[in-house]
């Protein structure tokens, strides 16, 4: 495969795919959640994202030898398979995990300004510390904030966790940012169900943007009804594209799954791919990251009487995709379905805090911790 030009199939919605990967050979750009047999009949490389089920019945004849996915999670990719049939894999682990933190961070910041409450004043409980949830945490402690974290398989063989029960009683700001898994020692799916729930804090928040079915979306809008003093910010559905309408609106904001889409980490992603075709055709990789991500439109600011929330606003606002999803919640199912997929392909370019640097900041370590690059004040 390394002596001849490639054909390459990548999902459309990957920015730069075509710039990076183009010293390979032809790159043809199809939709994710579309893509069949029929497409890869002479593909040897495919680079997807998380909507494509990658398994034996999109692979069958077909001669790929190449897999890649530009994101963390692997749950839409039958590696069993991959395995059997000598099939190269990678993931992009942490391509996009800045971008989901600063998702919750702007979210819940928000959230903190209608409800009048100071984030530090809380307890945040992280459950799955991984990429996304480690990063999360670092950032956390960086601000001052107490910290809970909740990891199973890492509190195997590392201190400093604590069970779910006690994320569950005593943390106010729930973050949950578990893979999903179905079997073996450490299941995810509906890790949350109704009597996990029903012990929530008084008044607690809670914030998926992992996966949809690490929450059972029935039990969590039952208890909904139940307790209007749980706060919700859903970015993740049990039944995806399918948005359970009620339970939307029983949320202070939702969004269509999009907590990573930052053009900054989906370049990333798509870059660390690259790197990993380079490694397996036994290739030195030409240039770097930075040489596919152009300056930001708003590079920097002047901070003046404008808060963190509002320096947030200026790089990402959560309203805006709260706003988008719920425009399409009256449609007929299999509209809502599909607007639901528009909305992630057709998605903004979303810069990530790092891209905004601030100047005249009172208040330096703070903005430093968040994400944003700060001048120094003269």
């Amino acid at each position: 495969m390394s002596n001849r030009k490639l054909k390459i199939v990548a999902d459309e919605n990957m920015p730069q795919v075509e710039a990076i990967f183009s010293r390979f050979g032809q790159v043809t750009l199809l939709p994710g959640r579309e893509l069949s047999a029929d497409d890869l009949k002479e593909t040897d490389v495919l680079l997807v994202r998380s909507i494509t089920q990658v398994n034996s019945d999109l692979l069958v004849d077909t001669p790929v030898q190449f897999v890649g996915t530009a994101t963390i999670g692997t749950d839409h990719i039958d590696q069993t398979y991959l395995q059997n049939h000598e099939i190269a894999f990678s993931n992009a682990p942490g391509c996009n995990a800045d971008a989901v933190v600063e998702y919750v961070l702007s979210s819940l910041f928000l959230v903190a300004e209608h409800q009048s409450f100071e984030p530090k004043d809380r307890t945040f409980g992280i459950i799955g510390v991984g990429n996304v949830g480690g990063r999360l945490q670092r950032r956390l402690q960086a601000l001052g904030y107490n910290v809970l974290l909740n990891d199973p398989p890492r509190a195997e063989q590392e201190d400093g966790f604590v069970g779910l029960a006690e994320i569950l009683t005593k943390a106010d700001v729930i973050c949950v940012h578990t893979p999903l898994t179905k079997e073996g020692e450490h299941l995810t799916h509906h890790l949350l169900g109704e009597d996990e729930l029903g012990r929530l804090k008084q008044d607690a928040i809670i914030i998926n943007a992992g996966r949809g079915p690490v929450i059972d979306n029935q039990a969590l809008l039952e208890v909904g009804k139940q307790r209007p003093d749980l706060t919700f910010i859903l970015d993740v559905w049990e039944h995806e594209p399918r948005v359970n309408a009620a339970l939307a609106e029983r949320c202070a904001i939702v969004s269509p799954h999009i907590a990573g889409y930052s053009f900054d980490g989906k370049v990333r992603g798509t870059f660390m791919l690259y790197e990993a075709l380079c490694k397996h055709l036994g290739q030195d990789c030409d240039g770097s990251l930075d040489d596919f991500l152009p300056e930001s439109e708003l590079a920097s600011v002047e901070q003046g009487d404008l808060t963190v929330l509002e320096l947030m606003q200026k790089v990402y606002d959560p309203r805006i995709d709260d706003y988008m999803l719920r425009e399409t919640l009256s449609l007929p199912e299999i509209e809502q379905k599909q607007a639901f997929d528009q909305l992630r392909k057709q998605y903004r370019v979303r810069r990530e805090f790092s891209s905004l640097t601030v100047t005249g900041s009172d208040t330096p370590e703070q903005l430093s911790s968040i994400g944003f690059k700060v001048a120094a004040k003269h």
